[in-house]
């Protein structure tokens, strides 16, 4: 059995998107992406934290977009907007990822943009995971605060590393209607990864759906 400590999944066979393809409602129907955090917007502070991370720069890094396609080509990076019509969501996004990589790259690491403290070392915990259960789908979990006190690990959907051979069954299900990634991935082999070790950020999955919540992020 693969020890946690050396995965053996490569970081160049991981395609590696920023999902920025929202409306973002919450915070006005601004283009999320775009928005400043610290002096840089969310989707180069995403771009940036995967090429540092832990296990290698990932083969390919994109971006799944739908709007404001020129200022997002000028990152230097591949812009991919959603394959289905009407802001599907983020399976939206990892459909488009699959898609674009099938053949180059065997895995999938999908990250949102509104979330600019994500882990260093996400990629090798979940690919460590990945290869130790011999999963198809590995999804962060992190603990999430309560109003006594206590916290709850919960789900962190949007960050997943995933076969991207699943693409056909990503389809199908987004063409029945489906749209919550919980119930796309539960039917295929996962694991879940806890990141709240000793030394672990407690804010590093936190994501800003509003413009007060960006600025709350901001503080040290």
């Amino acid at each position: 059995m693969a020890s946690l400590a050396t995965p053996k999944l490569e970081a160049a066979a991981v395609c590696a998107v920023v999902l920025a393809g929202g409306r973002a409602t919450r915070m006005g129907g601004v283009d999320k992406g775009l928005q400043l955090f610290r002096g840089q917007s969310l989707v180069e502070i995403a771009i940036d934290r995967l090429r540092r991370q832990s296990a290698g720069v990932p083969g390919q890094i994109a971006i799944n977009a739908n709007r404001n396609l020129n200022q997002y080509v000028t990152l230097n990076v591949p812009v991919w907007s959603d394959s289905v019509p009407d802001f599907a969501g983020p399976l939206a996004g990892f459909l488009s990822a699959m898609q674009h990589c099938q053949g180059l790259q065997a895995y999938v690491l999908s990250v949102p943009c509104d979330s600019p403290l994500f882990p260093l070392d996400l990629l090798a915990r979940l690919a460590a995971a990945l290869v130790q259960e011999d999963a198809d789908i590995a999804m962060a979990m992190a603990a999430d605060v309560q109003a006594d006190g206590s916290s709850v690990l919960r789900p962190q959907p949007v960050f997943c590393l995933m076969r991207s051979h699943l693409g056909e069954s990503l389809q199908n299900f987004i063409a029945s209607g489906g749209r919550k990634v919980g119930a796309w991935t539960a039917s295929h082999r996962q694991t879940r990864v806890a990141f709240n070790a000793e030394g672990d950020d407690a804010r590093a999955f936190a994501n800003a759906n509003t413009l007060d919540e960006l600025h709350d992020l901001e503080k040290p």
